[in-house]
């Protein structure tokens, strides 16, 4: 097969400004900083409540099932709000939205932190939750900014610091609440975010890359109300019941206005999210890795803390304080740190298909090994690390996937469904294991030691699927292959099915529009 590489896709401008690339590799580090910064806050901010629920409950004199929407009206404000601003930073430029939803971030953290009561609280998470365009707008930013040898490793190191805010939120929120207030659990991050907001407004310079157009209304409609749907049945399950006339009637809608999103997508000029991605192999795959990790990893989050917590009188519980089960997930946590950048470094050796296949693996067996047995420390300790560096290593492949699969111009689009998956994975995850893990209880209402061993089995073998679904990534050398066809051996290739053309990143991108 082969392609002509042509120039930007139709639609699509690039703005190319004399000197703008040197200046750019020059302003890298702090663009990479402002951007960890506000990706640390807002994923440190989707973790970081849970924990601290049933305080925050007590002391605003609320039961834990209304304090839960705290939870999901974040949840829910995430998911709908980051494919439509992703599509819009497409569209009228990454830098300026995402001023805006920091912006939007930092307002809602300050009214949680000042919350006097729960309606007030949940208006501010669902403000907060606006920010989950950060990671799609993110790595389309580092994309178009940075010099390609630069690309994979950073957005690596953006990926892996998405992983670590969710650990950091869960190891950190009980000593907060026990030596501060639960209103610190706001305080603090918001100094990330107003940090990240200067760095966005007179750090950064706006991308040239931007694919003009008009925001598909009724699409975003549709979607809304099926993301919402899902959510909603999946997060309130529980506490209606599952064979509930609401659970099973949301479930419903959610299924059917999803299909008939789909073939709106499919009809209408401007989509809001391109379904012609989505029959992509490197796209489609790495979504449901997306979810599959996404059930995993918060699945590990309330399993462990939850067996650490328990009265060591049960002979496998471990009476750990928060605090002290908080620091169990440390070893989760330094893992991703070290293992997402070098995910970027194996990306650009052998390309995202191997660092997420050995990421899911590692996951997998981080999970079988308590599984098997948990009644000794140093076992949770070894799953942590493993999960931890299974989920850095398949987190930042991920998207660097999407970006070797996608054209430049539409790399909001696509990170945004790929982080909606992973936010419907997490929502997924947190149900089931709490099913689990309630379904079999002592005679003091304590989960069982099965309980927890079922737990750890489910997770292992979800993340085997992970395992599978990596697999059908292209391989590095079907890539290169297509990219010595299309004349362009040191860059990856559009993928065949779309036959749109390749838009070369950063100055690599100017340069070959200036030359042509």
């Amino acid at each position: 097969m082969s392609q002509t590489i042509v120039g930007p896709p139709a639609g699509a401008t690039v703005e190319s400004r004399p000197g703008a690339p040197a200046a750019r590799r020059a302003n890298g580090t702090l663009l990479v900083l402002y951007l960890s910064l506000g990706g640390l806050a807002f994923a440190v901010l989707q973790s970081l409540v849970a924990p601290a629920m049933s305080t925050i409950a007590r002391d605003l004199n609320v039961s834990t099932a209304n304090a839960s929407w705290i939870l999901t009206a974040y949840l829910l404000s995430a998911s709908v709000l980051t494919p439509i601003l992703g599509r819009l930073g497409d569209m009228v430029g990454k830098r300026r939205v995402l001023i805006a939803v920091l912006a939007v971030l930092a307002v809602g953290t300050l009214l949680a932190a000042l919350a006097p009561n729960l309606g007030v609280l949940v208006v501010a998470r669902a403000l907060q939750g606006a920010a989950g365009a950060i990671m799609p707008l993110s790595i389309g930013m580092v994309r178009d900014e940075l010099a390609r040898e630069k690309v994979s490793a950073t957005v690596g190191l953006l990926s892996a610091i998405f992983g670590v805010g969710a650990g950091v939120g869960i190891v950190a929120a009980g000593p907060i609440v026990e030596h501060l207030s639960w209103h610190w659990l706001f305080w603090l991050p918001l100094v990330l975010v107003v940090v990240a907001l200067l760095g966005a407004i007179f750090g950064m310079q706006e991308s040239p890359v931007r694919k003009p157009g008009k925001l598909d209304v009724l699409g975003t409609a549709v979607l809304s109300v099926s993301l919402v749907s899902l959510l909603l049945a999946i997060s309130k399950g529980q506490s209606w019941g599952w064979a509930s006339a609401s659970t099973i009637g949301l479930l419903a809608v959610g299924v059917l206005t999803m299909i008939l999103f789909v073939v709106v997508e499919l009809r209408v000029s401007e989509p809001l999210v391109d379904m012609r991605l989505m029959k992509i192999r490197g796209v489609w795959a790495t979504d449901l890795v997306a979810l599959i990790l996404g059930f995993a990893m918060f699945g590990s989050f309330l399993l462990v803390p939850t067996l650490l917590q328990l009265p060591a009188a049960t002979g496998y519980g471990y009476g750990k304080s928060v605090s002290e089960a908080g620091l169990f997930l440390l070893p989760t946590v330094v893992s991703m740190v070290v293992f997402g950048p070098l995910a970027g470094l194996l990306v650009r050796r052998f390309g995202p298909k191997l660092p997420m296949f050995l990421g899911a693996v590692a996951v997998v067996g981080g999970f079988t090994l308590p599984a098997v047995a948990h009644n000794v420390e140093w076992q949770v300790v070894v799953s942590g690390l493993a999960v931890g560096a299974g989920i850095g290593l398949a987190f930042a492949a991920m998207s660097n996937a999407i970006i070797e699969s996608v054209p430049a111009t539409q790399t909001g689009e696509a990170t945004s469904v790929n982080t909606i998956a992973r936010t419907i994975g997490s929502s997924i995850g947190s149900a089931v294991v709490a099913a689990v893990i309630t379904s079999n209880s002592t005679p003091r209402g304590l989960p069982t030691d099965t309980a927890f061993s079922t737990g750890f089995w489910v997770c292992a073998g979800v993340a085997v699927l992970a395992v599978i679904a990596s697999l059908a990534l292209p391989s590095a050398h079907r890539r290169h292959e297509q990219a010595v066809a299309a004349g362009v051996d040191d860059l990856p290739p559009e993928p065949a099915e779309l036959h749109l053309p390749h838009l070369p990143t950063g100055h690599h991108r100017e340069e070959a529009t200036a030359g042509r």
